[in-house]
């Protein structure tokens, strides 16, 4: 066990209720009739709404059933087990990867804990699916992506599902075979507006009572020790120590899109700005309203807006030389530029795929069964991850910040 395993577990009350952990290198392989079994770790909301449902609904047609659920509140593992039929149930996540007959794992708790539930599922040889961002910080995701070269038989899908919409594969050729000319700025947003008094607030269940149904101290893992505190647990995208907010809760999915798109990598330096605007007197640490922007090394600058307060969107495009690719629900339209209107056409693309958990795994199901490319693999899941926390890291520090690509950490600019 590594060392942040053994501090988090130390004492832990999971910890007596489980055998010694071994990490077993075996390559799950599917079961009867290539069925894949699944773990669930971590049982809240986006897991139930986001994965567990659409996924109990459509597992004929996936082939695939739940065998295990763990969560470290007993009343949400209880709940999965009832939702999706799996027998099995558990607090500590390393029982449930000590189980052979796991196939692949859903990870869905907070995003601290992203990296090294991962970096296990990965030795103990199963597959897995990671909702976004991959990893909490850079220095994870360095780890995550190294651990998985190296089990060059597992597949790891991260869950920036938006990536099984294909226009954004699509608009990659039109960029690459140069019909939009250089590219000197893409910009996209994700906002959202509420009547409510505070933002990102979920209420806490009464029903929880750590020590007897919840194990805090585990759930805090490598975070800050501290006190329980209901809103840390039930809101915890509010917190530093979990999460940065906007950037890794939306921004993730923006990003992605446009580095995709645009087939990047790392930014060259990035800057981040913001505040508790909207909502100045909301408990938590994160802004409710936020910008980024990066700049790439091709030559160009990615825009990203948001804000918890104003929900008007602004145009999601790609702005070229000789013409603008904008995206539109049916996939996007290319614009010739007025000066090179005479030499190219109006092109629309209609998209095949779309943004869906449930696509998002089928790709995981493809690529484990029959070898097929992964539509966010961990490559792609650290350049989001550096592309967010470069403009975090900016925002906290109110300082320019670079991307020093030989030691592959944020720097100074």
């Amino acid at each position: 066990m590594s060392e942040i395993s053994r501090r988090i577990f130390t004492s832990s009350a999971a910890a007596a209720a489980v055998s010694a952990w071994t990490a077993k290198s075996y390559a799950a392989v599917p079961g009867a009739n290539d069925r894949l079994r699944v773990g669930v770790i971590g049982c809240g909301g986006m897991a139930t709404a986001g994965h567990m449902r659409p996924l109990t609904r459509a597992k004929d047609e996936l082939n695939i059933e739940f065998h295990s659920v763990c969560d470290l509140f007993d009343k949400r593992a209880d709940s999965a087990s009832q939702l999706t039929g799996a027998p099995n149930k558990s607090r500590d996540y390393r029982k449930l990867l000590d189980n052979k007959d796991v196939d692949y794992v859903l990870i869905a708790t907070p995003e601290h804990w992203h990296a090294q539930i991962s970096m296990d599922a990965a030795a103990a040889g199963k597959h897995i699916y990671c909702e976004k961002p991959m990893t909490w910080n850079v220095d994870q995701a360095k780890k995550v992506v190294a651990k998985l070269n190296a089990a060059k038989n597992i597949r790891m899908q991260v869950g920036v599902q938006g990536m099984s919409d294909d226009s954004y594969e699509a608009a990659n050729k039109y960029v690459k075979d140069g019909t939009i000319g250089k590219v000197v700025l893409a910009q996209i947003d994700y906002s959202r507006n509420s009547m409510k008094p505070d933002f990102l607030n979920t209420p806490a269940d009464p029903n929880i009572k750590p020590g007897v149904n919840f194990d805090w101290n585990a759930w805090l893992g490598s975070a800050p020790k501290r006190p329980f505190d209901p809103n840390r647990f039930f809101n915890w995208r509010r917190y530093w120590d979990y999460s940065s907010g906007i950037a890794s809760d939306l921004f993730i999915h923006r990003v992605t899109r446009i580095i995709k798109s645009l087939g990047l990598t790392f930014p060259q330096r990035g800057v981040g700005t913001g505040g508790k605007f909207a909502w100045p007197d909301a408990e938590g640490e994160v802004p409710d309203t936020m910008n980024i922007l990066l700049d790439y090394p091709e030559g160009l600058t990615v825009q990203l807006v948001s804000s918890m307060g104003n929900n008007s969107m602004i145009e999601h495009m790609l702005r070229g030389h000789k013409a603008t690719l904008s995206f539109n629900r049916e996939g996007f339209v290319i614009k010739p530029q007025d000066p090179f209107a005479k030499e190219a056409q109006e092109i629309s693309f209609k998209k095949t795929g779309r943004e869906d958990t449930v696509l998002h795994h089928k790709n995981l199901h493809n690529a484990i069964r029959l070898g097929e490319a992964l539509k966010c693999p961990v490559e792609l899941g650290y350049y989001g991850v550096v592309a967010s926390q470069i403009g975090v890291q900016s925002l906290r520090k109110r300082q320019y910040s670079a991307w020093d690509r030989n030691k592959e950490r944020i720097v100074k600019a």
